[in-house]
């Protein structure tokens, strides 16, 4: 089975999506058969942002919220990131334009270290807090996920791989992909958002026991999963 995953770097809801996902397959009878892709996608394609100013200062200004009110819905998204086993600081990451740590990790997915560079860069934003913007920085984390720190110097100094994420941003966009995570299991099922880990164990069942159109997946006892687009995260 191949699970494609939609996600952005800096999308507090696909590190979420991507742990509950991990959860399922833990207790997947066919999980050794199970590969895992990440494909690029971009929140805020072309965007810089202001030396300083925080992500609740961010969020405030984009949506018209109050800084409290930015502020709550972090402590939010940080409560749900604790239930997953991760440790978030949202209101001192360092907002980044993530087109450059998605080159890296399409270099990293052709040296077979797809899955490592994914890790090291959600946990580098969203506990770490490293500047994806700054590419001495991307370099180090590029080594922690096994990767010559050289040849990730060059690959960042140029424009290789630009076209492989522009390709898989496309490819969103041609079977709808509206926000992130968005997860496709097989060409048969689509899940979106951070579900729970009870509807990609469903999923999981489902697209290892049938072949249909894609068909999304969800449980309509549960909240809906988060998701982020570029509009908004909810």
């Amino acid at each position: 089975m191949k699970i494609e995953v939609w996600s952005d770097v800096v999308c507090p809801f696909c590190y979420i999506g991507k742990r509950h996902l991990e959860k399922a397959l833990e207790n997947f009878p066919g999980r050794e058969q199970v590969e895992v892709v990440f494909r690029s996608f971009e929140l805020s394609p072309g965007a810089s942002f202001e030396p300083g100013v925080s992500m609740t200062e961010l969020l405030a200004a984009k949506y018209g919220m109050t800084l409290q009110q930015a502020e709550d819905a972090n402590r939010s998204v940080t409560e749900q990131a604790a239930r997953a086993g991760l440790t978030y600081h949202l209101d001192r990451v360092i907002p980044a334009n993530t087109f450059n740590a998605h080159r890296l990790a399409q270099y990293a997915d052709k040296e077979g270290k797809l899955d490592e560079m994914t890790e090291v860069l959600f946990k580098a934003y969203f506990t770490d807090l490293k500047d994806l913007n700054d590419a001495e920085q991307l370099a180090d984390l590029a080594v922690q996920a096994g990767l010559n720190r050289d040849q990730a110097v060059s690959v960042l100094e140029s424009e290789e791989f630009s076209s492989e994420v522009l390709a898989d941003e496309q490819a969103a966009r041609e079977i709808g992909v509206r926000g992130v995570p968005f997860f496709v299991l097989d060409h048969k099922f689509a899940v979106s958002g951070a579900q729970p880990v009870e509807v990609f164990t469903q999923a999981l069942q489902k697209a290892a026991a049938e072949a249909s159109p894609l068909v999304f997946v969800e449980d309509a006892n549960a909240a809906p999963g988060g998701s982020c687009n570029d509009d908004a995260c909810s």
